[in-house]
C-alpha cells in the first residue's frame, strides 16, 4: 500500500511518500479501513520532530485522523460491515484497565495514539479495533472525506475540555486562545452551544473576522494587544470563568491573569514548550482549578457523534493536499497560518 511515512525523526524533510506491506489483515474485533483521507494535527508536527514516547520503528506513518469505507472484519464484529462509510477515533484503548472499566478510556494504562504510538492514517489501509470507528452521519450536504477526516481528534479534545473538564455553563465567560486552529476553533463553537459568551485570539485579523462569523462574541488579537489587560477591562476586573489553553508556556501566566476567583484554565496542549511557573500563593488565594485534558472517552465520542449528526459541529477544512505533497501540508501547517484542518487526500482503493 501507498503510505506518508518518516524514515527518521528530524523534521518535515524525513518524510516521503512510499510503498510498504499492507496494514494487516483485522484479527477478533478489529476492522481493516480502506483510507480516503487523513487530517493533520500539530501532534504530528511533534512526531517528526521526534517526540518522546513516540513509536520508534521506521519507516512510521503518520497521521491520527483519518476516515474511509470498511475493507474487512474480524470475527466478532457486528456494529459495521465492509462498504460502511467511517471515520476514526484515534485514540486507542485497551477495555480491559481499571480505568476503562469505569469509562475513562483516556486515561487508559496503556492509551496510544494513531500516527505518534501506533502506525498512522496516512496511508491507504489502516487496522484498528471496532469500537474506534464510527458511521459517518448522513447531513446534507453529504460530508466529504476531508471533512470527516477533520473531525474526530479535535473535536473530542474540545468537548472533554470544554464540557466535561471545565462544565462551561449558560452565561459563563470563556476566553480560547489562538483560534485558526482545529481544536480552539471547536473548542468556540462548542462552548457556544452551551450558551457562553466566548473571547477568541489570534496574531491574524482575517483569522478573527472568520471566528466572529462562527458566533465569537470577542476578538483580540494577541500580537497587537495585551490580552490579560483586555480581558480584565472586558469583564470589569472580574476575569473570565474559563480559560481554553493549548499553547502552554507562552500564555500560561496571562491564562492565569485572565481568570476570575474560582475560575478554571482546563489546558490540552504546549505547542509553545511545556514548562511553566506557579505561584502557589495566587493558586490557592484565588482558588483557580487548573484542569489537564487528554482526548476522550467513548461516550464523548459518540455523543461528538450524534451532534454532527444532529447540524452542529461540521468540521473546517482549511487546505487539502494530495498524498504525495505530504511534506507541504506539513510545511503550510507548520507556519501556523491555517483556518481549521489540513489534510491530505488517499487514493480510492478501488
Amino acid at each position: 500500500m501507498r503510505a506518508c511515512v518518516l524514515t527518521a525523526t528530524g523534521g518535515i524533510d524525513k518524510l516521503q511518500t512510499t510503498d510498504i506491506p499492507d496494514a494487516p489483515a483485522p484479527q477478533m474485533g478489529e476492522v481493516r479501513v480502506a483510507l480516503r483521507a487523513a487530517a493533520l494535527n500539530h501532534l504530528d508536527l511533534f512526531v517528526a520532530d521526534g517526540l518522546p514516547g513516540t513509536a520508534e520503528r521506521f519507516p512510521h506513518i503518520v497521521g491520527a485522523d483519518g476516515a474511509g469505507t470498511i475493507e474487512s472484519v474480524g470475527a466478532g464484529v457486528l456494529d459495521v460491515r465492509p462498504g460502511d462509510r467511517v471515520m476514526l477515533n484515534p485514540g486507542i484503548s485497551d477495555y480491559t484497565c481499571e480505568f476503562c472499566r469505569a469509562g475513562e478510556h483516556s486515561l487508559c494504562v496503556h492509551y496510544r495514539l494513531l500516527g505518534e504510538h501506533l502506525p498512522g492514517t496516512a496511508a491507504e489501509l489502516v487496522t484498528v479495533p471496532a469500537h474506534n470507528v464510527a458511521r459517518i452521519p448522513n447531513i446534507t450536504p453529504e460530508l466529504t472525506w476531508p471533512e470527516a477526516a477533520a473531525f474526530s481528534l479535535v473535536t473530542l479534545t474540545a468537548w472533554r475540555m470544554v464540557v466535561t473538564r471545565a462544565q462551561v455553563k449558560t452565561g459563563e465567560t470563556v476566553l480560547v486562545w489562538g483560534v485558526g486552529g482545529g481544536a480552539s476553533l471547536a473548542a468556540l463553537r462548542i462552548a457556544k452551544l452551551f450558551g457562553a459568551r466566548v473571547i477568541v485570539t489570534s496574531s491574524d485579523d482575517a483569522k478573527l473576522a472568520a471566528a466572529r462569523k462562527l458566533g465569537a462574541d470577542v476578538t483580540l488579537n494577541h500580537r497587537t494587544q495585551k490580552v490579560a489587560q483586555e480581558v480584565r477591562a472586558l469583564t470589569n476586573k472580574r476575569g473570565v470563568d474559563v480559560v481554553v489553553d493549548n499553547v502552554g508556556a507562552a500564555t500560561w501566566d496571562d491564562s492565569l491573569r485572565c481568570l476570575r476567583r474560582g475560575g478554571r484554565l482546563v489546558i490540552c496542549g504546549a505547542t509553545s514548550g511545556p514548562q511553566v511557573g506557579l505561584d502557589l500563593r495566587r493558586l490557592f488565594w484565588h482558588q483557580w482549578s487548573i484542569l489537564g485534558s487528554t482526548m476522550g472517552n467513548a461516550a464523548e465520542y459518540a455523543e461528538i457523534v450524534r451532534r454532527l449528526g444532529n447540524g452542529a459541529l461540521r468540521p473546517i477544512v482549511d487546505r487539502v493536499y494530495p498524498m504525495a505533497a505530504v511534506r507541504d501540508a506539513f510545511a503550510h501547517l507548520a507556519k501556523g497560518e491555517q483556518f481549521g484542518k489540513v489534510v491530505l487526500e488517499l487514493p480510492s482503493r478501488a
